[in-house]
């Protein structure tokens, strides 16, 4: 049989381009990693020390590695150059040779080096060019500048010569607003030697035109290299179905369609709805029974589409999965790391399993970072996550010439094709904003970025923008991912031409942005007034907890205003709003790891109102994905889970307020208080509503019981309370109304609601008492108050998580829980022991 060899060159050195002495380098890696390992620059993340390397990105830099070829891939036929992943402007040499020049990092090269490579002594070099050098150049013939909001240039030392926008590099590379400056070069994917004769198998797409739970019509489209002409049979199997088809292969590359046809299939369903499952498909071409190329492909068998049908009051916006309707519920994804080579297989299993377990059934990968990892879609495949796929486009308006096109259409190609076959591809995006941002058809709208360009510029850009968003990528998509769904930009209404085009928080079709807590101050009650078809972006920021805030900062610098805190808070007004909102809606901290807790909780009290308040609004409202799941270093930012991968108080509240069944209420009337029932689930709900109104001191005042149903895949108002009927003579400051669900054969749902806002709620120190009990084998822990205790934190020197934290302790309402280990999540048969714990409340944190 005929495969095709590999080698994947090892032992590789690099320089800067002016120096002679070559040092020990880190394939796939970068400059920065591979200068910080020699202990030549700073910890990049530590204090103030990303100004201090910002001279790297300025230099050119090259990487070499000597090598042999193995005798079995040198006696191929054809040998193959292959770089996954070149960063970003380079110039690729063998035996001196110039073989290759790159500048799309997220491009895959190859090149043919079968004249030019030896059997033995072998020299591969690889030449960067700065990104910096070789765009300003760009900059200036262009003659004025493209807007690049997030493009740090003050902090890369360039003034405001915002480069970020001709590179196709991650854009976050030059900066964001909660992420640093670091302008890496480097060889950041896979670089290997591939070798094949006679046939190889280039690409399997399993395209999936019709799909029920009784039938699968599919097609397998194959591309398929041949050096010579022949007569073929090519083999498609799974599952012990094959299916067969006789072909006369032609000389060089072609596509062959074989259709595939199975009963009953297994179908895939996101989290929450059934089994992802997956199926492996073997495809062969055989010459007689002689096999001479073989490929494995790995992929689910679903119906996914993004359903906008016009209704009574505009457009609806949500994804319909194997003819289900589906809420989506989730986050914003970006980078794990500024240094992408830094993110190994654990830490993305880590983000996907922490989505899994916080009850998420999609993620966003957002247009200002990368077209992530096989592992991170092969995760979302098994853990049943939907994925909505941004091209990497944000913030920016981009050059149109024909050479960016052209870079852009290859990009788009490669990246769709790798990544088509995933099941959990539910969406392709154009880009991030930058519909809203321009906002061409509204003079007075968007960001005020059109006010620097003249009428012949404004027209000249828009032209742009439309031949990269309207034309070249959605032809793209249809072209090699028939069937999925392409969207222009998030946020927007829909393709119209004119100013309803442009999406803003009032909109009744397409999807929203909503900003309005937190950019501009609005209180977080205004997350029940601004409900869209889609929520895909909104958020509000808290700081990491102490023990990841000493990562990067010392005990001195532990201020808001410090020199370390400003440098690891990216939005100018961050510090400034956390502490605005902390005074309209929380106690006084006592002091400064006080305030990284009560940050925490300040953030997860306003998501919690956002999220629930799109869930009372199903169906009309059908997603929320709040910004954002992670961090890609150790700051103050949107992230539900820090740098580290720790999760934050917002992670725990996202596990409850997604729940798959949800008890919500509405305390945003004066008079009443409405309770919802919403089910995700496709069966029916059925059970006991308990609800009692408790003292703070565990007095119960009132209890009530309701039958409730609910239908499958709903929501509804079950309730409808009078306040001051249920209240009476009891102060609202120290009452509280405590709902459980009961269903038969079920853990209970519960859901607290306060009469006063936080900050005006009696607290009084709590004495929390903590036992261990055995269950199973498994070890919880039982944890029970005297008077109210209000979000307990339990921490540990453990990495790992809580199956609850962050929770109100009732008196005589005991709670448990369980620990599992970082391990654990991902592998249960680890050891999970959280070791000493430490349990406080909101009342250890502020002054009594």
């Amino acid at each position: 049989m005929s495969t095709i060899q590999s080698q994947v060159f090892q032992n590789w050195t690099f320089k800067a381009c002016e120096d002679q002495e070559w040092l020990p380098a880190q394939v796939p890696g970068c400059v920065h990693t591979d200068l910080l390992k020699l202990g030549k620059i700073p910890d990049p993340f530590y204090g103030t020390n990303e100004k201090e390397v910002q001279w790297i990105d300025k230099k050119d830099w090259e990487y070499q590695t000597k090598f042999d070829v193995q005798e079995k891939l040198f006696a191929q036929e054809h040998l193959e150059l292959v770089f996954d992943g070149l960063d970003t402007y380079a110039d690729v040499y063998v035996n001196d040779q110039h073989v290759l020049s790159a500048d799309n990092m997220f491009r895959v090269w190859n090149v043919d080096v079968k004249a030019v490579v030896k059997a033995q002594d072998n020299v591969l070099r690889i030449r960067f060019r700065s990104p910096i050098q070789e765009d300003l150049p760009k900059l200036e013939k262009l003659g004025y500048a493209l807007p690049a909001a997030n493009d740090q240039s003050d902090v890369g030392e360039l003034g405001d010569k915002k480069v970020s926008i001709f590179a196709r590099k991650a854009p976050y590379h030059y900066g964001w607003d909660w992420g640093p400056r670091f302008v890496t070069s480097g060889i950041w994917r896979e670089a290997r030697l591939e070798g094949w004769s006679e046939v190889r198998i280039t690409d399997v797409f399993i395209q999936q035109q019709e799909v029920s739970a009784s039938v699968a019509s599919l097609t397998a489209v194959v591309e398929i290299d041949a050096d010579h002409a022949g007569d073929t049979v090519i083999r498609i199997s799974t599952d012990g179905q094959v299916w067969e088809q006789a072909v006369t292969l032609k000389s060089g590359l072609q596509t062959v369609e074989v259709p595939v046809t199975m009963d009953q299939p297994k179908l895939w369903w996101s989290r929450g709805l059934g089994e992802a499952h997956l199926y492996s498909f073997v495809t062969e071409v055989l010459a007689g029974e002689r096999v001479l190329a073989e490929s494995t492909v790995k992929t689910g068998i679903r119906s996914i589409r993004l359903v906008r049908d016009k209704d009574e009051v505009g457009a609806s916006f949500y994804f319909e999965l194997n003819g289900v309707a589906v809420f989506a519920k989730g986050a914003n994804h970006i980078p794990n790391d500024s240094f992408i080579t830094e993110i190994t297989a654990e830490r993305y299993r880590h983000e996907i399993v922490s989505a899994a377990e916080s009850n998420m059934n999609m993620l966003r990968v957002w247009g200002g970072g990368i077209y992530e990892e096989d592992v991170f879609y092969d995760l979302c495949d098994e853990y049943g996550l939907l994925v909505w796929q941004d091209f990497m486009f944000a913030c920016s308006m981009y050059p149109g010439d024909e050479a960016f096109l052209n870079s852009v259409r290859h990009e788009a190609i490669d990246n769709v094709k790798r990544l088509r076959n995933h099941p959990s591809i539910a969406l392709w995006c154009g880009n991030n904003e930058i519909d809203s941002a321009w906002a061409h058809f509204n003079e007075n709208g968007g960001w005020g970025w059109k006010k620097d360009f003249n009428t012949e510029q404004r027209e000249s850009i828009w032209a742009d923008y439309k031949a990269v968003f309207h034309d070249l990528l959605p032809e793209v998509v249809e072209a090699y991912a028939p069937g999925i769904d392409y969207w222009p930009s998030s946020p927007l209404v829909s393709l119209t031409d004119d100013e309803k085009q442009h999406a803003h928080p009032s909109t009744s079709e397409g999807d929203i942005h909503y900003w309005g807590v937190w950019h501009s101050v609005e209180p977080f009650e205004n997350y029940n007034v601004h409900v869209g078809r889609f929520m895909s972006e909104y958020g509000f920021q808290s700081f990491p907890e102490y023990k990841s805030v000493r990562t990067y900062a010392e005990e001195q610098d532990l201020a808001l205003e410090s020199e370390v805190m400003l440098a690891h808070q990216k939005n100018g007004a961050g510090n400034r709003l956390i502490k605005q909102y902390m005074d309209m809606y929380m106690h006084e901290p006592k002091d400064f790891p006080s305030f990284l807790y009560m940050s925490q909780v300040l953030q997860a009290e306003a998501m919690k109102t956002a999220i629930e308040a799109h869930r009372r609004r199903k169906p009309y409202c059908m997603g929320t994905l709040y910004w954002q799941m992670n961090d890609c270093w150790p700051v103050a930012s949107w992230a539900g889970m820090d740098y580290l991968g720790r999760w934050k108080a917002l992670q725990y509240y996202a596990k409850r307020s997604f729940s798959d069944v949800l008890i919500s209420v509405d305390g945003t009337k004066e008079d009443t208080t409405d309770i919802y029932l919403i089910s995700d689930q496709l069966k029916a709900v059925e059970g006991t509503l308990q609800l009692r109104l408790i003292g703070f001191d565990g007095t119960v005042h009132r209890e009530e019981e309701h039958e409730v149903t609910l239908a499958p895949n709903s929501g509804q108002q079950v309730l409808s309370l009078d306040q001051a009927e249920w209240l009476q003579e009891h102060s609202p400051a120290t009452t509280l109304l405590r709902l459980d669900l009961k269903q038969e054969g079920q853990a209970d749902i519960v859901q607290e609601h306060y009469f006063a806002p936080s900050k005006d709620i009696g607290l009084k120190q709590a004495e929390i008492q903590v036992k261990e009990v055995k269950e199973n084998d498994t070890v919880y822990l039982v944890l029970e108050s005297d008077v109210l205790a209000k979000q307990v934190w339990i921490s540990t020197e453990a990495e790992g998580v809580f199956s609850d934290n962050f929770f109100d302790l009732i008196p005589g309402i005991p709670v448990k829980v369980k620990f599992t280990s970082r391990a654990g999540l991902q592998d249960s048969s680890a050891v999970s022991s959280a070791g000493t714990i430490q349990v406080r409340s909101m009342a250890d944190f502020i002054t009594l």
